[in-house]
């Protein structure tokens, strides 16, 4: 689990660098990793067992639509996950490129 090791005053303006699907993303510190995808292009995070693109919905981890791969963890719920530095997300739509 990462620690970004910051109070709320010093997060003002503090930015975070991740890599989502491989490529590098810069957001404000305290951004949701479902929030992250989103403003990197394509909000898909998963697909359904007919093969639909699926994108979180909720934002609150009820409808487990934002599932994603986090450091080598599956399953774990975007929306519920703040940004961490050097943070890696992997999506469905990056698994279905492999």
């Amino acid at each position: 689990m990462h620690n970004a090791g910051m109070d709320g005053a010093s997060m003002v303006g503090a930015k975070v660098s991740l890599r989502i699907d491989g490529r590098e993303v810069c957001v404000a510190a305290g951004t949701s990793v479902a929030a992250a995808i989103a403003m990197s292009g394509s909000p898909v995070t998963r697909r359904s067992v007919g093969g639909m693109p699926r994108a979180p919905l909720c934002g609150m981890g009820v409808c487990h639509e934002c599932r994603v791969c986090i450091d080598d963890l599956p399953h774990q719920l975007a929306c519920q996950t703040p940004c961490a530095a050097g943070m890696r997300v992997v999506t469905a739509q990056s698994q279905e490129a492999r």
